[in-house]
Parts: C-alpha cells; structure tokens; sequence
C-alpha cells in the first residue's frame, strides 16, 4: 500500500513541477531577452511574496519527487530496505528541502 501512495505522491509532484517548470524557463529567457542584470532580477524578487510563494511550491514539489525518485533508485542498485531505506528517503527529502528553501529565502526576502 505505501508503494502505491509513493507512486501517487510521485505523480502528484510531478503534475505541480510541470507549469513550475515552464513558468521557471519562461521567466529565465525573459530576463536573459532583456539584458537584465542579477542586481536587478533581485530587486524585482526580493520582498515579493509571489515569487516566494512560486518558488516555495517548486521547492516542496521537487523535494518530495526526488526524495521518492531516489529512493527506488537505491532501493533496486544498493538494495537498502526497511528503516534505512525510510530514513534515507525523509534525509534526502528534507535536505533538499532546506537547500531549495534557503535559495528561496535568499532570492525572495529582503
């Protein structure tokens, strides 16, 4: 039953990432196109709470994805099962989650 509710999860998170994705791109060749400097990307990220929300969201869903993505990975090539296999998953997910939340905060909060 939990593989079924990972695989869901997975599936879930992967639906979220996608127009996270797009809208990530989009943004970044508007900025490239406009000849727009870092200082200035800052200036129009820090203090807004959209585009912490935005990537917020991006954070939470690519933590989860990857944290269950791994943990198939490793489950089939170093066969880790049980316990180790549940701690490296929610280690992997949460340490992602405080790298992407850290970028996030430094990019979004003033």
């Amino acid at each position: 039953m939990l593989t079924v509710r990972l695989y869901m999860l997975q599936r879930i998170t992967a639906l979220a990432m996608a127009p996270l994705v797009l809208g990530h791109l989009a943004v970044m060749i508007y900025a490239v196109q406009g000849g727009l400097s870092a200082a200035e990307i800052l200036g129009r990220t820090q203090g807004s709470v959209a585009w912490f929300l935005f990537y917020g969201a991006f954070v939470v869903a690519v933590s989860i994805h990857a944290g269950i993505g791994l943990r198939v990975v490793v489950h089939e090539v170093v066969g880790l099962k049980g316990a180790l296999l549940e701690m490296f998953t929610w280690a992997t997910a949460a340490g992602l989650f405080l790298l992407g939340a850290r970028a996030v905060m430094a990019v979004t909060l003033s």
